[in-house]
């Protein structure tokens, strides 16, 4: 049996932001355990690419946590709010917090992650949180990171008896293509990831959200051909 030490539990939304991570997290020598997590977002493709994520990077373990966050609301993917695009006039990074934010998830998500990681006894979290290229999210960003790693050392018997745990966030200063150039180092099948926000049953994107055009831009800007499957 591997050591626990090297266990890591990592965070896996089926997008390639989560991908990446994974294979990091396997390059480094981690014997991953994917979490992905049920949230009630708006579609299930990207549940089913998070699976394909887990085989993929060769993880240990995948598990799916549900957590009912379409019963408070809020946030256009767990709502009956319109995902804001470019054809409504809508730009990344202009004005408010994107109504794609959804409260609380990350902290949420997190949360379930800590949980975990103390029951196989890892010390290591690993999520995809990215502050450069990001649309806004405050949960998204290293003060976010460092305060709930802080937590989590004081919350939890691993960090008050075992050492501590550490919260890893190795995307965090990279560019969109900074990580489309990492995952192709490292062998990661960018075809098997959905990214965008309102993709359909099959895992095609739309190509107007935040989430498509960040993920186009980072091919377009690493000169990396975009296998991407849109809709139409």
């Amino acid at each position: 049996m591997s050591e626990v030490s090297k266990r890591a539990v990592v965070l896996v939304s089926g997008g390639m932001d989560s991908a990446v991570v994974a294979a990091i997290a396997r390059a480094e020598g981690f014997d991953v355990y994917a979490l992905s997590v049920a949230y009630g977002q708006r579609h299930q493709s990207e549940l089913a690419a998070a699976q394909r994520v887990a085989v993929m990077t060769g993880a240990t373990q995948h598990k799916t946590v549900d957590v009912d966050l379409r019963s408070i609301g809020g946030s256009a993917l767990t709502d009956v709010i319109d995902v804001p695009t470019d054809e409504d006039g809508h730009k990344i990074g202009t004005g408010d917090i994107p109504s794609t934010y959804v409260p609380a998830r990350n902290t949420i998500m997190l949360s379930v992650a800590l949980g975990w990681a103390e029951v196989l006894g890892a010390k290591d979290i690993f999520c995809g949180v990215n502050a450069v290229d990001y649309s806004g999210y405050p949960d998204c960003r290293p003060a976010f990171i460092e305060a709930f790693e802080r937590l989590a050392n004081l919350a939890t018997k691993t960090g008050v008896e075992e050492g501590g745990l550490r919260v890893q966030a190795p995307l965090m200063s990279m560019t969109k293509a900074d990580i489309v150039r990492e995952g192709v180092r490292l062998g990661v099948d960018f075809a098997q990831t959905v990214s965008c926000y309102q993709a359909d049953a099959e895992g095609r994107a739309c190509g107007h959200c935040d989430a498509c055009l960040l993920r186009a831009q980072g091919f377009d800007e690493a000169g990396i051909a975009d296998n991407t499957r849109y809709i139409g």
